[in-house]
């Protein structure tokens, strides 16, 4: 299983931004993807994460309002639109995903993801 982020640049405060993650390489449905964050001194943190079979979410705190996270099962694909970004949003940012969907909806507990992509990195700045 392989995961592959993209979308990430240069943005000035208040824009939007849709980053991608593609996922390949398994054979059920039957898992979480959720996108983490990075930033430099801080430790990692989950923005939103999903159930990639019947799309339920979850949004932590530090995703919720100005994040959304969606999903194309028949392109493999889950999407995180970003709006009204601010400098404090700048990190690179990363999807993983769990070895199975959590059975009473998804949250972002990194422990529970177990494979994760390379990151994009997101810079807000004007």
């Amino acid at each position: 299983v392989q995961l592959q982020a993209s979308g990430g640049g240069l943005v000035q405060p208040g824009s939007s931004l849709t980053l991608s993650c593609v996922v390949s390489g398994f054979t059920s449905d039957n898992f979480d993807v959720g996108w983490f964050r990075h930033s430099p001194g801080k430790p990692g943190t989950g923005v939103s994460c999903i159930n990639f079979h019947d799309g339920r979410t979850y949004y932590p705190s530090s995703g919720e309002g100005r994040f959304t996270i969606s999903k194309d099962n028949a392109k493999k694909t889950v999407y995180l639109r970003m709006n009204n970004l601010q400098p404090a949003d700048t990190a690179i940012y990363y999807c993983a995903k769990t070895n199975s969907a959590a059975e009473y909806g998804p949250s972002c507990y990194s422990p529970m993801y177990d494979v994760r992509g390379q990151g994009t990195l997101v810079t807000v700045s004007s």
